[in-house]
């Protein structure tokens, strides 16, 4: 048995990475209309704000059962992406009921799924940086978790607004974004 072989990691399926690529792309343009449409909105929590609110957590969970589909065809790790869908659902009911007592309870709520979304998405990147173009979703995960704590501070705070969710957001998206165009340079370079 050659060594080498036994301790080097199989290379990405070519359908994995052009499948996630496409996601990535999809999830930067959501992210970048969803936080300009937040933003305008952030001053009150009207209707509009709290379904925009809702709409996030459950346009995650789309993605992630995409992602699912792609990756289980592709022979890719799943386990953490049933987590993340579980964790969007919850997090889109808890804002449903969050949005109807004000803003710090919404900032707890997004707070709550920012931390653990974010630790699902680094561990998912870990586990993905064979395919590579995921040096950004692994950082994107680490601040995401502390982009929560910092949600779940402000939410006691006098100056709660939802304005730091569609900052957050943008930046999700642009990690998306880097990450897409990694990807398409790594399967350029194999």
């Amino acid at each position: 048995m050659d060594t080498l072989a036994a301790t080097t990691p199989a290379p990405a399926p070519a359908a994995a990475p052009a499948a996630l690529r496409r996601l990535y792309f999809a999830r930067f343009a959501f992210a970048a209309v969803w936080a300009a449409l937040l933003f305008a909105t952030a001053g009150t929590l009207g209707p509009l704000g709290a379904t925009l609110l809702v709409i996030y957590p459950l346009f995650d969970v789309a993605c992630a059962v995409v992602d699912v589909r792609s990756a289980a065809a592709d022979g890719g790790p799943v386990r953490h992406l049933y987590l993340n869908i579980a964790l969007s659902a919850l997090t889109a009911v808890g804002l449903v009921l969050a949005a109807t007592s004000g803003v710090p309870a919404v900032l707890r709520v997004w707070g709550a799924w920012a931390v653990t979304a974010g630790l699902v998405q680094l561990v998912v990147g870990v586990a993905r940086r064979r395919m590579g173009g995921q040096w950004a979703m692994i950082a994107s995960g680490g601040i995401s978790t502390l982009a929560g704590v910092s949600f779940a501070a402000q939410a006691g705070g006098a100056g709660a607004s939802l304005k730091a969710l569609a900052g957050y957001a943008f930046l999700g998206g642009v990690f998306f974004l880097v990450s897409a165009l990694r990807l398409g340079r790594a399967a350029k370079g194999a």
